[in-house]
């Protein structure tokens, strides 16, 4: 699920096992997502955070990242493997 397309109330973020960027196993990419990538979306506005459930929502400034979001999503399969 993704928070472009789902109500808010519902998202859970989770990163799917198996996922390999490189050399960069799961265990690593679940650290820097947690540790970096959702406290500075976080602190932008761009989501909240309740980490204590592990549930992403959308902040107040969502919506001025959708549209590069939507772009992502509609063109991810012409993207560079490993890119998203």
């Amino acid at each position: 699920m993704n928070l472009i397309e789902h109500n808010p109330q519902e998202e859970r973020v989770n990163i799917p096992e198996g996922v390999q960027i490189g050399e960069e196993e799961l265990e690593v990419l679940q650290t820097e997502f947690v540790h970096n990538h959702l406290p500075k979306l976080e602190e932008e506005g761009y989501i909240r955070w309740k980490r204590d459930s592990h549930e992403v929502v959308k902040g107040p400034k969502f919506d001025e990242i959708r549209p590069l979001l939507e772009l992502i999503s509609n063109h991810r399969n012409e993207l560079p493997d490993g890119w998203i």
